[in-house]
């Protein structure tokens, strides 16, 4: 009897994760088809002249103890400094903790770095932290009217919240006020979506923002105030925008992913890049083959599967199928719609903003509200690692515009790009022009899976898909769902469990939309 084996579309994070999964798990062999020339998705790390960019900013931080021991089972925590203490993540199977016998990042590569997590808000040519912290700082670049404003109208959200959050903006009205959010909250938001909050599904909020509110921001810095809370690395009492420090891989997020894939290989699985996959075929209610071409030599290949993961968009996904599909399954995943995205790196002599000791500022990453600039949000590489840097002297900083493909900003030449984010940086008083020293553009089509077009409706193609018993859905595109990369992780790891336990249930994988620990106190 030959062995059985999984397709898997796409070497991302769900994917990589699917395949280890079964590797690890079964006896069923992975093959993943990944129609670009590199691994891990929008996790992968490009290397431009020595100098790393981490596409979006990931940070390696879950509420998850799965996920917790997967990556520390795949890159140890670094050597921790003397006094550094109660730093160690702990569930009834595993204790995951610095010691300072762990690796040295200095001489080491296989590791993982203990971060601090610093962002903040750029807004009225004034930083703000963030999440915003109600203190004389904030008061003082606010101002008393404009301070005084903002709490009155959170008061009245409270006390007169909208009962049915139609859109977005309902959703940031109930849990900041009318004020917080057209301050802080709006304009940041249409610049990456590119469209009104009001026309925006509430279930980007509740997916992406979870249990954060003003009460909740207030509670958090009150308590550390009184008494600061250990420097754990699970902090799992803490809601995830709240978070203090997180674990990063010294060379960015492509390497945790670059190593998975080693041991997919090691383990007899295949990963087959520059192949994309065009076509499924079914026999009743199976997924039976699927075809993928060779895009170096256009050469096509049918593969029979057991089991097929996708992660590939699901337009693309409806696009694929070979058969006589309902007319409005099509409709409807034609009318799916995404945000792309553009990152510029400017590598430069110094930043022109400094820290309080008159060095580089601490910043991973920094929002930027102005409306008189296109740039979304700043990264600063040298914060997430300074082992992303060929040179720890220089600051690397990695500008972020959110685009359609096609459109004004999508079609700019690389070298318009590069002036229009100098440029930028210039008005926005953080650099002095002759201290750019290098430039790279990179483009990154759907990179997030839009919440308006055709989603209202969306429940209709996942009714459709999971009809077909060895298809499971994962990943963020996979799931048109803004999974963070733990999430994408989990929906992988439950999609293996269900073939492991024969169950043909596929509701605990679309449940994977936050982190279990919230699922586990809401059923509570």
């Amino acid at each position: 009897m030959s062995q059985k084996k999984a397709i898997i579309i796409g070497a991302g994070p769900a994917g990589l994760t699917a395949a280890y999964e079964l590797i690890k798990r079964t006896n069923i062999k992975p093959i993943i088809l990944e129609k670009s020339e590199y691994l891990g998705g929008i996790s992968r790390t490009v290397n431009y002249r020595g100098n790393r960019i981490d596409i979006g900013g990931h940070r390696f931080f879950s509420k998850s103890d799965r996920v917790m021991n997967w990556w520390a089972e795949i890159l140890p925590l670094q050597a921790l400094q003397a006094g550094q203490t109660n730093i160690s993540y702990q569930n009834k199977s595993r204790t995951i903790s610095g010691s300072l016998s762990g690796p040295n990042p200095a001489i080491e590569d296989r590791v993982m770095l203990l971060r601090s997590r610093v962002s903040r808000i750029y807004f009225k040519r004034k930083f703000f932290s963030y999440p915003l912290q109600f203190n004389p700082e904030t008061v003082r670049n606010l101002g008393l009217t404009s301070t005084v404003k903002i709490g009155a109208s959170y008061m009245k959200s409270c006390a007169f919240p909208i009962k049915k959050e139609k859109n977005l903006e309902d959703f940031f009205i109930n849990r900041f006020g009318t004020e917080l959010y057209r301050t802080f909250f709006k304009s940041y938001t249409e610049k990456v979506w590119g469209l009104s909050c009001r026309e925006i599904s509430p279930e980007w909020g509740a997916q992406r923002i979870k249990g954060l509110s003003v009460a909740k921001t207030i509670q958090h810095f009150a308590k550390q105030l009184v008494k600061p809370t250990a420097k754990d690395i699970a902090q799992k009492n803490i809601e995830t925008s709240l978070i203090e420090q997180f674990l990063y891989p010294k060379y960015g997020p492509g390497q945790m992913w670059q190593e998975v894939a080693d041991r997919v290989r090691a383990g007899g699985g295949e990963i087959r890049m520059g192949w994309q996959v065009n076509k499924l075929y079914k026999e009743d209610a199976l997924i039976s083959k699927v075809s993928a071409f060779d895009s170096h030599t256009g050469k096509e290949e049918l593969f029979d599967a057991s089991h097929v993961f996708s992660t590939m968009p699901v337009k693309e996904l409806v696009q694929s199928f070979q058969w006589q599909a309902p007319e409005e399954i099509k409709m409807l995943g034609d009318g799916l719609m995404y945000r792309d995205f553009i990152t510029v790196g400017l590598l430069l002599k110094k930043l022109k903003i400094k820290d309080a000791n008159g060095g580089l500022i601490k910043d991973n990453w920094i929002y930027i509200q102005e409306p008189d600039v296109f740039v979304g949000r700043l990264q600063i590489f040298n914060n997430w690692s300074p082992y992303m840097v060929a040179d720890p002297s220089n600051a690397w900083v990695g500008l972020e515009y959110f685009c359609n493909e096609g459109d004004e900003l999508w079609s700019k030449s690389e070298s318009d790009l590069i002036a229009l984010a100098i440029e930028e940086m210039y008005k926005m008083g953080f650099i002095d022009r002759a201290d750019v020293l290098d430039a790279t553009v990179l483009r990154v089509e759907k990179t997030y899976p839009a919440y308006f077009g055709t989603y209202n409706r969306f429940d209709q193609i996942r009714n459709y898909v999971d009809q077909f018993q060895n298809l499971f859905l994962i990943g963020r595109n996979g799931m048109h769902k803004y999974n963070n990369q733990d999430h994408s992780m989990l929906t992988a790891m439950q999609a293996v469990e269900n073939i492991i336990a024969a169950n043909p249930d596929k509701n605990n994988i679309w449940a994977v939309n936050t982190e279990q620990e919230y699922h586990e106190s809401k059923r509570a």
